[in-house]
């Protein structure tokens, strides 16, 4: 393994405090693993906090600033951070007005930020939760915590975050942010496996002349291994999942996110975006909005995933609101 770390155990209080040390518009108490607005949110508006384990930077810490996110919570690499941490960030990111809990549908996920709700509610802090579960990849009534959360995560801090910044109650926030993931869907591929820092060697074996179709953004099995295709075919065989899963989106445009995972260059990331274009434009579906880039990744994997979001004038309006963040900005 050969990773710009001092150790494992560090690695993820190290990377907050070279956060703070790059971004002096945030607040960051980098040994709890605590991300948040220097001044907070706005007296009297909906916070929204986010989080989860490490290792899918930018998410979440990057997407903490005007137009999106209040305050993140980043576990150890792939371990959801505890209930007493995010219930503290909770109540640290209230301005009066209720948090909004945005929540990928992972069980360690689930069960610490559900607990935190019931400790800040306690506390007197109101709190609304949204689940995340847009990946095709896991099989609706396949078990287990169900669908996993992925890129459609980045829609909903994205245009749930512009809401909240216009003033709006917690329960239309929360609403927005439920239709953003009912109509997302994601897809992933992976071209290589990724070391975590704990474990040092691989997570799992992918040999040279295949790909993993359906992976997880922790290195989760995906649906099949195949021989390696080309982008043409990659693209082809990843929208046919995400258009099978998101039926009416013919005539509808869409918000499109082609996601790398960590370290696969930009020239190859735009050689799918071409190919996504094509495929979408062949089933009568337009591309509205997009980003191109690593936004959710899964350490040093390389692959991609997809992500298509059925809009509307009220989504695209919100997506299109001012944001400011380390790691998305446009509008201000």
């Amino acid at each position: 393994m050969k990773k710009l770390i001092n150790s494992p155990e560090s690695v993820v209080a190290d990377a907050l405090r070279g956060m703070a040390a790059a971004h002096p518009e945030l607040r960051v108490d980098a040994p709890a693993g605590i991300v948040l607005r220097a001044g907070g949110a706005p007296a009297g508006k909906v916070a929204l906090l986010s989080g989860g384990g490490s290792g899918h930077e930018p998410l979440h810490a990057g997407f903490v600033g005007p137009g999106m996110l209040t305050a993140a919570v980043a576990g150890p690499v792939f371990t959801s951070p505890v209930p007493e941490v995010i219930t503290r960030a909770t109540a640290e990111a209230d301005a009066g007005a209720g948090v909004l809990h945005i929540v990928k549908n992972y069980t360690g996920d689930i069960l610490n930020f559900t607990m935190a709700a019931e400790d800040a509610e306690d506390e007197g802090v109101t709190v609304e939760q949204v689940v995340v579960d847009d990946d095709v990849a896991v099989a609706a009534g396949q078990g287990g915590p169900g669908r996993r959360g992925t890129g459609a995560t980045l829609f909903v801090e994205k245009i749930a975050g512009a809401l909240a910044e216009s003033g709006a109650p917690l329960a239309e926030v929360a609403a927005v942010a439920r239709k953003v993931n009912e109509r997302s869907r994601s897809y992933g591929v992976a071209l290589t496996s990724c070391t975590t820092p704990a474990k040092g060697s691989p997570n799992f074996e992918l040999g040279e002349g295949e790909i993993e179709l359906g992976i997880g953004i922790h290195g989760e099995p995906g649906r099949e291994r195949r021989p390696l295709l080309s982008a043409a075919q990659t693209a082809e065989a990843m929208l046919a999942a995400i258009l099978e899963d998101l039926p009416q989106c013919a005539g509808d445009p869409v918000i499109l996110l082609v996601n790398g995972l960590g370290t696969t260059p930009p020239i190859e990331l735009y050689v799918m975006r071409a190919e996504v274009e094509r495929v979408l434009s062949e089933h009568g579906v337009t591309v509205a909005r997009s980003l191109v880039g690593n936004y959710v990744t899964s350490l040093d994997m390389a692959g991609c995933t997809l992500t298509l979001c059925r809009a509307d004038a009220e989504l695209l309006e919100l997506w299109d609101a001012p944001v400011e963040t380390p790691s998305l900005r446009w509008g201000r």
